[in-house]
């Protein structure tokens, strides 16, 4: 399967100072990837890179074989990567409606569509952002983040400040995005065991090396081996 995005030898951080070390990456249409590791570990800052948030200080990032520019957001996004960052960064004054109709692209309307993905959201529409609880501020930076056709759909700590209980609800909507839209999902998430159920692939990253990758069947299978990459050291 012809890849979606494609990073090679790249090196992230901020100015001078490295965050990521020589990671490759690639990513095909319908996968969940969940990003996993440490806080510290480079993972935000791998994710506003990918996104052109971020100039690069090494290596190189492909969309759909079109090498995307550093440091640019809008030619990355107009490629179809879409990211939802970990702060939501929502408009807080606008109603939920308009959060989402000021992302979506012209000439289509797809608040019912968003509505029917996340259906806590179809009685607060006309409520400012600002008012919404933790887990519908999510909801609706997902939604946002959808109604622009993402190719490649970045979701950062999707669970930053909310129970586990409302994280439960949001992560098969991931797998939801995946399947029925071919897009290819990169998920960074603290809620390991939450994440392992809708990940096809995982990649760990520890002080800006990847310490381990492989299918997420293997992981789920024999959970002491991401423990061991976390901690850096065997598991007894």
């Amino acid at each position: 399967m012809t890849a979606l995005l494609e990073a090679s030898n790249l090196v992230c951080g901020h100015g001078k100072i490295v965050a990521v070390r020589s990671l490759d990456l690639e990513l095909v249409g319908g996968q969940v990837l969940a990003v996993l590791g440490p806080n510290g570990a480079g993972k935000t800052t791998l994710m506003e890179t990918l996104a052109g948030l971020l100039p690069r200080i090494g290596g190189a990032v492909h969309m759909e074989g079109k090498a995307l520019p550093s440091g640019k957001p809008a030619p990355a996004n107009m490629a179809g990567v879409v990211l939802v960052p970990d702060n939501r960064a929502l408009f807080t004054t606008l109603t939920v409606r308009e959060n989402i109709e000021i992302a979506r692209i012209k000439g289509q309307n797809r608040v019912d569509e968003m509505i029917d993905l996340f259906p806590g959201l179809a009685r607060r529409l006309k409520i400012k952002a600002g008012a919404l609880s933790g887990g519908e501020q999510q909801m609706l930076a997902m939604a946002r983040g959808l109604v622009q056709n993402p190719k490649v759909f970045l979701v950062d700590e999707m669970s930053m400040g909310l129970a586990p209980i409302i994280v439960e609800s949001l992560l098969p909507v991931v797998r939801k995005i995946a399947d029925e839209t071919g897009a290819a999902v990169v998920l960074v998430e603290q809620h390991v065991r939450l994440a392992l159920e809708v990940a096809d692939s995982v990649m760990v990253l520890v002080h800006g090396d990847v310490s381990l990758r492989g299918d997420a069947d293997e992981f789920r299978a024999d959970p002491a081996r991401l423990e061991e990459a976390y901690l850096g050291s065997t598991v007894a």
